[in-house]
């Protein structure tokens, strides 16, 4: 994917302001900022669902729009499913609405985090919803992944989990994941890069590796020393 230029405003407040960057195949992005920086607007346009105010998003040359569905899975920060509906009825529902989605998988993924899909998902815990919402994600077989705030609100046993099953089901070889979060020390071992945004900016896009061994920083010190240098 590449983003030249991304400016979204809306009732007449800017909310990202000209990014540029490039999601290579093969990567784990995070997106880090706090809240109201645009993370969760940046990852729905990433996804089509909004459209910019100027500049582009082109995913293999194409622009992107909502017809890139196929290509494109999105993980919204709230839980859209109905209470009264069971996990295997959800499954089924993504079965009928994407070519891509694999019935097989879903139930996989669910088995290995442990969650019952013959429940209401009324009657399940927060966490688990989010076991559930997660394996309609990863049953899809597409090129680019999409997550605002998987963890939010979780415990950290399940926020381990839901880690684990993005390493155990997406093969980064083929496809790529941008995902946004505050628990930053969850994610950081298996990100490849972080992006950080301020005030709908983006400050830095940088290898974490780079962070760790050449600069001596965790994610988050990078995070707070970039901060500070933009409010100076």
């Amino acid at each position: 994917m590449e983003v030249q230029q991304l400016s979204f405003r809306y009732n007449r407040k800017t909310v990202l302001e000209r990014l540029t960057f490039s999601i290579p195949k093969g990567q784990i992005i995070g997106l880090i900022g706090e809240n109201g920086s645009g993370k969760s607007t940046l990852l729905k346009l990433m996804a089509g669902i909004l459209t910019p105010t100027s500049g582009t998003i082109e995913m293999n040359d194409e622009k992107v729009t909502r017809r890139q569905t196929n290509k494109i899975a999105y993980l919204p920060d709230i839980d859209l499913f109905y209470e009264k509906l069971k996990g295997d009825e959800v499954f089924a529902f993504y079965q009928s609405q994407f070519n891509d989605f694999s019935i097989d998988k879903a139930k996989e993924v669910a088995s290995f985090l442990q969650v019952p899909t013959n429940m209401r998902l009324g009657s399940l815990s927060k966490g688990n919803r989010a076991r559930v919402k997660l394996a309609t994600l990863l049953a899809r077989n597409v090129e680019l992944y999409l997550m605002d705030e998987p963890f939010a609100g979780l415990d950290p046993l399940a926020r381990e989990s839901l880690v684990k099953s993005i390493i155990k089901f997406i093969d980064t070889e083929y496809c790529s994941v941008v995902l946004s979060t505050h628990e930053v020390n969850e994610v950081e071992p298996i990100l490849d890069q972080v992006m950080l945004l301020k005030d709908g900016h983006l400050c830095a896009m940088d290898n974490v590796e780079e962070i760790r061994h050449e600069r001596g920083e965790d994610t988050v010190k990078w995070m707070k020393s970039l901060y500070g240098k933009r409010d100076r």
